[in-house]
């Protein structure tokens, strides 16, 4: 019988290893050395999965001479087939040493657990060092997943996680792309897994044979006390609804349940924070208790004195360049605080902290429980793949789309007029979308199709000139983008990228033009604030095109707005502009003489203003923004959390210390949630210099006998110093 006479059906006898076995019509030789107790060794297959012959471990002599790959081979009647003859050993071994060739060993799998498959089957087989060259992936680690890291430069391409992510979880994922050396596994259009559609079930992981994707296990976190529920019993919870039950198996330990009593402190604003909470039972309350005022610094006495620094609200001390019409605050909540009452309440079914969660940012404000609360409390790896979970998304943009959008547009101010017959009419028509940190949200030059709100993370703004790229700031939740080139132009004039973790709402042209209609004076908001930008960008523009640059870009002077630099010519290190800050300051000094060299100028460490304000990175309740003209401000409802200060690369902000005096003392909840006064305490705000730009000169350079101390524009003073020295040169 030729094997196209191969019957279809009906029992059929063959020989494997000089036993008759006898088995169903269509098993493959593989399987029916497995039913008849044989081991044949392999590494692309698994048990209920199609075959697909990739790997060639399994090959056996059939017929006394030739040699085939046991899982793609069906039985035939009277077929004969050896498994364990010292050619098939010879064979077996030499592909084992092919497949370590191109495997990095020990891989993280074998350092971690020790049961890397092919590395098990190269110790039993003696292969210590191939003696074959490889070429080991360039792709190297992807690490953008949170719950998965992919190692291609220990992938052996053996398909299985292909087919466990369409075949058995129907996600389609994961394909081959590349040929010969330069193939690898990829996710959907070759992206980073991370930023890839998969949902992070885990069933590639289980499937593959190796270290290339393994569990990325959060060491170092302590979720301290607490039940941690068992998978089954989370699986039942509508938030896991399509959660794979393999993921959580794996992850065990990342969710711990807690039960907290009425009136106790879930965590405090200012505290860093890596967690995330899902109210699951009661209701909490969430609220911000650090005074909102600012650092307000004035003289006692005469010109040059003794400065005193205290807290002053806004109302007694107004600064035109505060944003005074702001009646919210955002947080790390589906909800925003009232800046006159910050206080808001969550319930079953509400999320917070996603924030802290994902990025590691400090916790926004103080959360307590309300009843007796039931919540879940869970690591980033965890609210990854729940936020990527379809049915919970869609759980918490309903929840957002009923209760929060309103608040979140009113929020804004210029958006405050809003009416309430507008917003509905927005809030099926929204898109609710995420990015991936280092996602570009529009380039410079893209036609202008959408209006957008920051609801989660931070969006970073540049600007192409020459010589680079410029970073015109950082938008937290409550602010907007994209409004320039819907009023006019119809393109991009900046690029808008994802930072960290971003949530934007997108509000398409169509109808951010009904809106702009409906509303004149949204409209005549936008406009000049547009105009104010567009204009304070020019400028920017003629001074970098005009300025030679390139004698002090890389020492990072065009960074600021405002500059202290010390003539060493004429400085004699006496040290009395360190002095006069301290004496101005409450002692505390925002100078240090110490900083970066240009010709004969030292540039003095104080607040540059810089252009790329990393101190604005992270603020979790969004205090530190910066004008049009780039100037850095710090606004009154800093709560002192000392992020700012920990990111600012010249060490130019402070946290001061306050005594909040009885009259004006720390607030707190009552069970009715009205805020009362609890006790006096100490209070922290983010301070820097700002060069007394409200002073006719700042108290350094006035104390300064010798001249050496300028408070100077960069890009005017270094374009004076470079044109004398060329001068100089020249004559």
């Amino acid at each position: 019988m030729s094997r196209g006479d191969v019957p279809t059906s009906g029992p059929v006898t063959l020989t494997i290893d000089g036993k008759d076995v006898t088995v169903p019509a269509g098993t493959t030789v593989f399987d029916a050395a497995r039913i008849s107790g044989i081991t044949i060794p392999t590494l692309c297959h698994q048990q209920n999965e199609t075959p697909v012959g990739v790997c060639r471990l399994c090959v056996v002599e059939v017929g006394g001479k030739a040699m085939n790959a046991s899982c793609i081979r069906p039985v035939e009647p009277g077929l004969k087939v050896v498994t364990n003859s010292d050619s098939i050993q010879t064979a077996r071994k030499v592909i084992v040493e092919l497949l370590m060739s191109d495997h990095k060993a020990p891989c993280v799998r074998e350092q971690h657990t020790a049961d890397c498959e092919l590395e098990s089957w190269a110790r039993q087989f003696g292969v210590e060092r191939p003696r074959f060259d490889g070429r080991l992936s360039q792709r190297g680690q992807d690490d953008s997943s949170l719950s998965i890291l992919v190692d291609h430069s220990a992938c052996i391409l053996c398909d299985r996680c292909i087919r466990a992510c369409a075949e058995i979880r129907d996600n389609n994922v994961i394909a081959r792309r590349g040929k010969g050396y330069d193939a690898t596994i990829a996710f959907d259009t070759d992206v980073p897994m991370g930023s890839s559609s998969c949902v992070s079930c885990g069933e590639c992981m289980v499937s593959c044979p190796t270290g290339a994707l393994t569990n990325k296990k959060l060491v170092g976190q302590d979720l301290g006390e607490g039940e941690s529920p068992d998978v089954q019993e989370l699986l039942q919870l509508p938030i896991f609804k399509g959660v794979s039950g393999t993921f959580l198996q794996l992850n065990r330990g990342s969710i711990i349940q807690r039960t907290i009593k009425a009136g106790e402190i879930i965590f405090r604003e200012g505290e860093f924070g890596s967690t995330a909470f899902y109210v699951l039972e009661g209701k909490v309350d969430v609220f911000i208790s650090t005074p909102r005022a600012h650092v307000n610094t004035t003289a006692q006495q005469g010109f040059f004195s003794r400065l005193k620094s205290k807290l002053m609200s806004r109302r007694e001390d107004e600064r035109e360049e505060e944003n005074l019409t702001r009646d919210f605050i955002s947080i790390d909540a589906p909800v925003d605080l009232s800046y006159d009452k910050p206080v808001a309440e969550l319930s079953a079914g509400d999320l917070f902290g996603e924030m802290s969660c994902m990025s590691f940012y400090p916790r926004s404000a103080t959360v307590r429980a309300v009843t007796d609360v039931v919540v879940l409390e869970m690591l980033r790896n965890v609210l990854d793949v729940l936020q990527k979970n379809k049915t919970f998304r869609a759980q918490l943009d309903r929840k957002y789309r009923e209760r929060a959008l309103d608040n979140h547009l009113r929020s804004v101010p210029i958006l405050r007029s809003l009416t309430s017959e507008f917003i509905d009419r927005l809030r099926e028509k929204v898109q609710l979308i995420r990015y991936a940190p280092g996602d570009v949200i529009f380039k410079q030059g893209d036609v202008a199709d959408a209006f957008y709100l920051v609801r989660l993370g931070f969006v970073k703004i540049t600007e192409n000139y020459p010589g680079g790229e410029l970073i015109l700031g950082y938008l937290s939740k409550g602010n907007y983008f994209g409004e320039i080139g819907l009023l006019g132009g119809g393109h991009r004039n900046a690029t808008c990228s994802a930072l960290d973790h971003v949530e934007v709402v997108k509000i398409a042209a169509e109808e951010f033009n009904a809106m702009i209609e409906q509303f004149p004076d949204i409209r005549a908001s936008l406009q000049a604030s547009a105009k104010e930008r567009l204009h304070e960008n020019e400028l920017r523009y003629k001074r970098v095109t005009t300025v030679p640059v390139d004698q002090f870009l890389d020492q990072g002077l065009m960074q600021a707005q405002s500059l202290l630099v010390l003539d060493l010519d004429k400085c004699t290190r006496c040290d009395q502009c360190v002095k006069a800050c301290a004496d101005s300051h409450d002692g505390v000094t925002r100078l240090i003489r110490d900083g970066l060299r240009f010709e004969n100028f030292l540039v003095a460490t104080s607040c540059r203003q810089c252009r790329d304000p990393l101190c604005m990175v992270g603020c979790p309740v969004g205090s530190i923004r910066r004008r049009n003209s780039l100037e850095v401000i710090i606004e009154d409802w800093c709560i002192g959390c000392g992020l700012c200060a920990e990111n600012c690369p010249y060490g130019n902000i402070n946290i001061h210390q306050f005594q909040v005096p009885l009259e004006n003392p720390e607030f707190d909840l009552d069970q009715s949630g009205e805020l009362v006064v609890k006790k006096a305490r100490i209070v922290r705000k983010a301070t820097s210099c700002n060069l007394c730009h409200d002073h006719p000169e700042p108290n350094c350079v006035y104390a300064c006998p010798h001249d050496a101390a300028h408070r100077v524009s960069p890009a005017d003073f270094f374009a004076e110093v470079s044109a004398r020295v060329d001068g100089a040169n020249a004559s």
